[in-house]
């Protein structure tokens, strides 16, 4: 099946220069929001990825998740429907995201895969050796080798991939070297890796890859459920005793092995995302401080399904970011599209 949106969106790519979205490292105006998991939990609350690719606020897009890597395994909530399940492995063939992916990218949105989530309960590889196969072979499924058996995005090539772990772990250091070996040595595109710690600093899930032995080119913390997130945040104060983007910002300088890595600041998009959730007006001030600091990359928001929930939320921090008015058309109030073979 070929959507219109699809169509449509490949149509428009042809006009538009690829500065017009996507992850820069040069800015401080980066939005980057999860797709995959609709955690709104509505039948209707997520829809297909090519249906948000039009919205110009929107830069990075991580698909949500594959939350077993030893036994490789995707879930995309609602959108596995429209996939079917490679025999005898726990992946999924989805012809209809591969078609979503490619036009997305052709809009110059940055399509990255999530790896982890909530209910990844690997802990990690049982050896580096472990590790490195794991890592080659998540890079078979998902990188350029489009050969490769059963890749779930078929002939659709990520733009890298995002660790989103949320418990403790062990040879992660290994797996993400090699993985990040494997997209450097592939110049056909820029690949990118991310990581979404929580908040505390370190964080126990991620701690051994962000302790300065892999390249991240972005982190998008996750800054709530925790003491240390967005709604402790003391407006006026330049000194914050709980909302910790100060110790964030000296790790980037001091830790990370990459000096330039870009921190993006992790919210929930609706009250319902998350512990901790501001309103548009009480974090513009949030973002106002944190772009005091260099590292300062942008927002991450936690998830599609939520932030469509709450208009005008996305036009308000993409304000925020620019220094631009809003949007005439809220870009929030999706439009659904009608699907044609």
């Amino acid at each position: 099946m070929v959507s219109t949106s699809a169509l449509a969106l490949a149509a428009i790519a042809t006009f538009l220069p690829s500065a017009l979205a996507g992850f820069d490292s040069s800015k401080a105006t980066n939005i980057a929001v999860y797709w995959g998991q609709n955690s709104y939990n509505q039948a209707t609350s997520q829809s297909r990825l090519a249906d948000y690719c039009s919205n110009t606020e929107i830069d990075i897009i991580p698909v949500a998740f594959m939350d077993a890597i030893n036994t490789p395994t995707v879930n995309f909530a609602n959108a596995g429907d429209n996939c079917t399940a490679y025999a005898g492995t726990n992946l999924l063939n989805c012809p209809q995201l591969e078609t979503d992916i490619k036009a997305c990218q052709a809009l110059g949105k940055t399509i990255i895969l999530s790896l982890g989530g909530g209910t990844y309960s690997e802990g990690g590889f049982s050896s580096s050796s472990a590790a490195e196969t794991a890592a080659q072979n998540v890079w078979n499924l998902f990188g350029s080798d489009t050969t490769q058996a059963n890749r779930p995005f078929l002939t659709a090539v990520v733009d890298g991939f995002d660790f989103d772990l949320e418990s403790t772990n062990q040879n992660f250091a290994p797996f993400a070297s090699k993985l990040r070996s494997l997209m450097d040595a592939d110049t056909s595109k820029t690949y990118y890796l991310s990581a979404a710690p929580q908040c505390p600093y370190p964080d126990a899930a991620d701690n051994d890859m962000l302790n300065g032995v892999i390249s991240f080119d972005f982190i998008m913390i996750q800054f709530y459920n925790n003491y240390c997130g967005v709604s402790s945040y003391v407006a006026g104060s330049t000194t914050q005793n709980n909302f910790n983007f100060a110790t964030w910002d000296d790790w980037a300088k001091n830790t990370s092995k990459n000096k330039n890595v870009k921190i993006l600041l992790g919210v929930p998009a609706n009250t319902g995302a998350g512990g901790g959730y501001v309103d548009a007006s009480t974090l513009a001030g949030v973002i106002s401080y944190s772009k005091t600091f260099s590292s300062f990359g942008g927002v991450m928001m936690w998830d599609m399904s939520q932030l469509y929930q709450n208009p005008g939320f996305l036009d308000a921090v993409y304000s925020s970011l620019s220094g631009s008015s809003s949007k005439v058309r809220d870009l929030t109030n999706l439009v659904k599209k009608t699907w044609v073979a």
